[in-house]
C-alpha cells in the first residue's frame, strides 16, 4: 500500500470514529437474559443510546417460512428476492408483502444476483439434473425474468455456490452473468447469435465460494483467497491471499461486498480486509504490460468472531467536526489518482457477528473421543456490530432470533436497503438506508434510529425535559418538511409534571403547566385539582409563583374579578400609601399582581397607580399606547417625580442628562399638541393638510390615526411620507385617489427607485396610469422599462398620442445632446492646443537653478543626470525614485572628441 493511501485512510478512520463518537457502545437490548436494574442511579447514568433498531418484516414472510426454511436473500430496485432450502423463490416488496414466487430449483437456493433494474434474478443450487436414465446429481444456475418469458438455465454438472449477474444485464446485448461452485471453475457466460457461450475466466484453486459484479470488475473467493477480474482489459488484476490457518472455507462463508465501485469489503472468518481499486500510474517502460488497475489493502481488522455478514454503515454527519474531517478526507482520496470520480463515502462498518459455540471447529480437530464433545453444541445469539475504519467497536447488540441456537454461520445473510423515499421532504435528498438480517425463520428489520426513537428512548428514562428539548428542536424541521409529527408533546408534557409531582417539584410543575396545557380547560381544571389535592395551591398561586402565574396561565381559565379582589383584600392588610414607593416585598409583588390583573382585564388606567408605586419604567409606554393622560391628570405630581428619580439613576451613571428634555413634561405637551389636530379633523378638514405642512408640533402617528378615523386620504398620504412609509402613501394615492399625477409626482419627491418599480407593478394592470406615466414620463424613469411592461393585448385609450409625445421628446432630447457635444468638442480643441503649445515652448535655465528636491544647482555634480519633465521641473535624477537605474551619460571629454555620443546640453536631459 501505498504511503499517500495509508494517509488517505488513516484520515477517513480518524473521522469515522470522532463522528460517531456520541452514538457509540450501545446497550444489548435483544438480550434477554440481560436484566437491568432500572432502580439502580448509576445504572442509568452509564446507559447508552443504543445505535439501531428492529423489528421484523411483516407480510408474508412469516407465512412463508413456517413450512419451509430460508437460504438465501437479495435485494434491488424496491425488490426482496428470497430464496429457500425447498428450491422456492419469493419476490416481495420491502414492507413484506408477495409479489411473486417461481419454483427456481429441486434443493436448496445458495446464492441470488439481481440486476439493477430487478427484473432479472439468477439463482444458483445443487439441485439435480432430469436425464433420461433418471435423476443425476450436478448444479444449476437459472435466470428468472419477472416481466418476460425468457428463462435461461445452465447445467453446470457438479453444485453451483454462487452466482452473478452483469449489473446492467437488463440492457446489456451479451446478457453476461459469471458462476461457480464445487468443479473450482470460475465461468463467464456470455449470450452470442448461437447462444451462450462459457468461458472459463479462473480454476484449478478450490471451489469458487463466493463471486459479486460490479460495474466492470468481478471479485470472486476460493480456497487461496480472493481474486479480482477487470473485463475491459479482460484480465486478473490481483491476488489477495487467505491467512495459512484460517478455520474450513465451507463451515464459515467469505463475504464479498462492494462498498462502491472501487471499494471491495472482504470478510471471512474472523477477519475484515478493505481493498481499493485505483488506476495505475503510467511511468514507466514495465507499468504498460501490467494491467491497468492495482489493488490496495487499506485496512485490516481481527475480531473476537466469525463475520457472517458485513456492509457499509453510514455514520453520523451532524458534528461539526466530523464534517470537517469528512470534507479533508475526501479532497485527500481525490487527489490519489483514484479510478473513480468519486470518493468513498465516510462509513462505518456493520458486521452480522457469529460466536462458534464449538471452537474445535477453528483448528480442524473435529474428531473426539468423547461422545459428549461430539455431540452438537448450541449456537449463542448473533450480534450486528458496529465497527469504525479504525477497528474500534462502536456499539453491540444481540438479535432475538427464532432458534438462534440450531444455526451456523452460513445460515445468515445481511443485506443492505437503499430504499427510495414515499415522499421527497427536501429536494435531492437520498432514501432511508437499512438493513435485513435473514435466518432460516426469520427476517429482521435493522434500522438507524432517528430522532423520534431518541425521543421515545429519553421518556422511557424518565428524562422527560431533555425529551420535550428535542421535540421542540425538531417540531419546526418536520414542519418544513411537510412530516407528520407522530409524538405527542402534550402526552409527555403531561408525564413530566406526573414525575415532577411525584419527586414534590410543585413550583417547577406550575411552571410547565402553561406550556401543556395551552388553552385546553379541561386539562388546567384537572391539574388546578390535583394542586389543591396535593395541598399545593401555593404553588400555583401565592408569593412570586402568583405573579408567575398570571403572566404564563390563559386568563380565561379563571375569574379576573374575584382575583382582583382577594389580592386587594391582601394588599389592604400591608402596611404602603399612595405616595411612596412601598415597603416590604410582599407588598410590591401583591402590587405587581394587580397591575398585571388590570392590565389583563383590559383596565390599564386602574393599573396605572400601581405601576407608578412600583417606578416601574414602562409607565411612560403605558400612558402613550392607552391613551390614558385623562386619567394621568390627577397624578402628574406622582409622574414628574418618578421621572425625576430616573434622570438621577442616570446621572448617576454617567449619562448626560443635561440637554434630554424632561419626559413627563413632553408626554403631556405632546398630549397637548395632538388636540389641533383632532380640532382640524372635526371642524375645518379642508384646512387640515395646511395645518400639517406647516406644523412640527404634533405626533405624527397620533394624526394618522385622527385622519385614518376621518377617512381623510389626502392627509394620510402626506403623513406616510413624512413617516417614511412611501409604499403605503403609494398605495392609497393609487387604489384610493386614482391620481396618476399625484402617484408620479410623489415619486419624483422621493427620489427612490424602489417607489419607482412600486409604481410601475400597480400600473402593469391599469391602462389609465400607464397612459399617465408614458405621458408624463421624463429623467426619472426609461420608457422602454415601462413599455416592455405592457401586456399583449392590453388596450390603452391615447397610447398613440402618449408614444407620439415620448419620440417627440426623445428626438428633442437627442437634439440638445448633439449641440452639447459639438461644443465640448470645440472646447476641448482649444484646451488641447493650449496644452501642446504650453509644453513644447521653451524656457529659461541656467546653471544654478535649484534643484526642487534637494535644493543643489543643477549643475552639481558636473556630469550628474538632470531630469527635465513637462510641467518646466528640472532635478537630479539621483533624486527621484529609482534614479540610480537611468543610464550613466558619457564622459564629456570623449564626447568633445566625438566619441561615445552627442555633445550639448540635449544629451543630459531625459524628456
Amino acid at each position: 500500500m501505498s504511503e499517500a493511501s495509508a494517509e488517505d485512510d488513516n484520515a477517513s478512520e480518524r473521522g469515522n470514529a470522532e463522528t460517531a463518537g456520541a452514538a457509540s457502545e450501545a446497550e444489548e437490548e435483544g438480550d434477554e437474559e440481560e436484566e437491568v436494574d432500572e432502580d439502580d442511579d448509576e445504572g442509568e447514568d452509564e446507559d447508552e443510546e443504543p445505535a439501531l433498531k428492529y423489528e421484523r418484516l411483516g407480510g408474508i414472510a412469516h407465512q412463508l417460512l413456517q413450512k419451509d426454511s430460508a437460504s438465501m436473500l437479495a435485494y434491488a430496485n424496491q425488490r426482496l428476492a428470497l430464496g429457500t432450502h425447498a428450491g422456492m423463490l419469493h419476490i416481495l416488496d420491502l414492507s413484506g408483502q408477495h409479489i411473486k414466487s417461481l419454483r427456481a430449483h429441486s434443493a436448496s437456493v445458495l446464492d441470488i444476483s439481481i440486476d439493477l433494474t430487478g427484473d432479472f434474478i439468477a439463482t444458483a443450487s445443487i439441485d439435480a439434473h432430469d436425464h433420461l436414465f433418471g435423476s443425476l446429481p450436478s448444479g444449476q444456475v437459472v435466470v428468472h425474468s419477472l416481466s418476460g418469458a425468457e428463462t435461461p438455465s445452465f447445467n453446470m454438472k457438479r453444485p453451483v455456490r454462487t452466482v452473478a449477474l452483469e449489473p446492467n444485464f437488463a440492457k446489456s446485448s451479451t446478457r453476461s452473468l459469471v458462476s461457480g461452485g464445487m468443479a473450482g471453475n470460475l465461468v463467464l457466460h456470455e449470450k452470442g447469435w448461437l447462444g451462450y457461450k462459457e468461458t472459463i475466466l479462473h480454476s484449478g484453486e478450490g471451489p469458487i465460494w463466493q463471486v459479486r459484479w460490479r460495474d466492470n470488475l468481478i471479485a470472486w473467493a476460493n480456497d487461496l483467497g480472493v481474486k479480482i477480474y477487470d473485463t475491459h482489459s479482460q484480465t486478473r488484476i490481483t491476488y489477495i491471499d487467505r491467512p495459512a490457518d484460517s478455520p474450513r472455507a465451507d463451515l464459515f462463508k467469505c463475504t464479498l461486498h462492494w462498498q462502491d465501485e472501487s471499494t471491495l469489503l472482504i470478510g471471512w472468518a474472523d477477519q475484515i480486509k478493505v481493498a481499493r481499486i485505483r488506476a495505475r500510474p503510467r511511468k514507466t517502460a514495465t507499468a504498460s504490460s501490467l494491467p491497468p488497475l492495482l489493488v490496495e489493502i487499506t485496512a485490516v481488522f481481527q475480531l473476537d468472531c466469525m463475520i457472517a455478514g458485513i456492509v457499509p454503515h453510514p455514520l453520523s454527519q451532524s458534528a461539526s467536526t466530523s464534517n470537517a474531517l469528512m470534507s479533508d478526507a475526501l479532497k485527500k482520496s481525490n487527489g490519489t489518482g483514484s479510478v473513480r470520480s468519486t470518493a468513498p463515502a465516510l462509513t462505518a462498518f456493520l458486521v452480522l457477528a457469529y460466536t462458534p459455540p464449538d471452537m474445535s471447529l477453528l483448528t480442524g480437530n473435529e474428531a473426539v473421543s468423547d461422545p459428549a464433545e461430539q455431540a452438537r453444541k448450541q449456537a449463542e445469539r448473533p450480534e450486528l456490530r458496529i465497527i469504525s475504519r479504525a477497528g474500534e467497536e462502536l456499539a453491540a447488540d444481540a438479535l432475538g432470533i427464532t432458534n438462534y441456537e440450531r444455526w451456523n454461520c452460513n445460515d445468515y445473510v445481511l443485506v443492505d436497503i437503499d430504499a427510495a423515499p414515499v415522499k421527497a421532504a427536501v429536494p435531492g435528498t437520498a432514501g432511508e438506508r437499512y438493513y435485513i438480517v435473514l435466518s432460516p425463520k426469520d427476517l429482521v428489520v435493522v434500522k438507524p434510529r432517528d430522532w423520534r426513537d431518541h425521543v421515545a428512548w429519553l421518556v422511557e428514562r424518565q428524562r422527560y425535559e431533555e425529551a420535550l428539548e428535542e421535540i421542540e428542536r425538531r417540531s419546526g424541521e418536520a414542519d418544513a418538511a411537510g412530516e407528520k409529527d407522530t409524538i405527542d408533546a402534550v402526552q409527555i408534557g403531561q408525564k413530566y409534571i406526573e414525575h415532577l409531582i411525584s419527586e414534590g417539584d410543585f413550583v417547577k410543575a406550575a411552571r410547565l403547566c402553561p406550556k401543556v396545557c395551552g388553552q385546553d380547560t379541561k386539562r388546567w381544571e384537572d391539574w388546578i385539582f390535583l394542586f389543591a389535592q396535593k395541598h399545593q395551591l401555593q404553588a400555583s398561586g401565592a408569593d412570586r409563583a402568583l405573579l408567575q402565574t398570571i403572566k404564563t396561565w390563559p386568563k380565561g381559565i379563571y375569574d379576573i374579578s374575584a382575583v382582583i379582589v382577594a389580592v386587594q383584600s391582601e394588599l389592604e392588610k400591608a402596611p404602603s400609601t399612595s405616595t411612596k414607593k412601598p415597603s416590604g416585598p410582599d407588598t410590591v409583588i401583591l402590587m405587581e399582581c394587580l397591575a398585571e390583573l388590570y392590565t389583563l382585564n383590559r383596565q390599564p388606567g386602574k393599573a396605572l397607580p400601581y405601576f407608578l408605586r412600583l417606578r416601574r419604567p414602562n409607565v411612560f409606554d403605558l400612558i402613550k399606547e392607552n391613551n390614558l393622560f385623562t386619567d394621568v391628570q390627577d397624578q402628574a405630581l406622582l409622574l414628574v417625580e418618578f421621572d425625576q428619580e430616573l434622570r438621577e439613576k442616570r446621572k448617576q451613571a454617567g449619562e448626560d442628562i443635561d440637554t434630554d428634555p424632561v419626559s413627563a413634561i413632553t408626554l403631556l405637551v405632546s398630549h397637548i399638541h395632538a388636540i389641533p389636530v383632532k380640532l382640524y379633523a372635526e371642524y375645518a378638514p379642508r384646512r387640515l393638510i395646511d395645518f400639517l405642512r406647516a406644523s412640527n408640533y404634533y405626533n405624527l402617528e397620533q394624526a394618522y390615526n385622527v385622519c385614518n378615523e376621518r377617512d381623510l386620504v389626502p392627509e394620510m398620504v402626506f403623513l406616510l411620507g413624512r413617516m417614511g412609509n412611501n409604499k403605503k402613501a403609494l398605495y392609497l394615492i393609487i387604489e384610493r385617489l386614482g391620481d396618476v399625477s399625484r402617484a408620479i409626482e410623489f415619486a419624483k419627491e422621493q427620489h427612490d427607485d424602489d417607489l419607482w418599480e412600486d409604481l410601475l407593478r400597480y400600473s402593469e394592470t391599469r391602462p389609465a396610469f400607464i397612459r399617465g406615466l408614458l405621458e408624463n414620463v421624463g429623467a426619472e424613469i426609461d420608457p422602454i422599462r415601462l413599455i416592455r411592461r405592457i401586456k399583449n393585448g392590453l388596450e390603452i385609450p391615447g397610447l398613440k398620442g402618449a408614444l407620439i409625445k415620448i419620440l417627440h421628446d426623445f428626438n428633442l432630447q437627442v437634439s440638445l445632446l448633439e449641440g452639447c457635444q459639438t461644443i465640448m468638442n470645440g472646447d476641448c480643441a482649444d484646451l488641447v492646443f493650449k496644452l501642446h503649445r504650453n509644453q513644447t515652448s521653451g524656457f529659461f535655465l541656467s546653471a544654478k537653478t535649484p534643484c526642487p528636491i534637494c535644493n543643489k544647482p543643477i549643475s552639481q555634480p558636473p556630469n550628474g543626470l538632470i531630469l527635465l519633465f513637462l510641467c518646466r521641473h528640472v532635478v537630479h535624477a539621483h533624486c527621484v525614485d529609482r534614479g540610480d537605474e537611468l543610464p550613466h551619460q558619457p564622459d564629456s571629454t570623449l564626447v568633445d572628441m566625438g566619441i561615445g555620443g552627442q555633445p550639448g546640453l540635449s544629451g543630459k536631459i531625459a524628456l
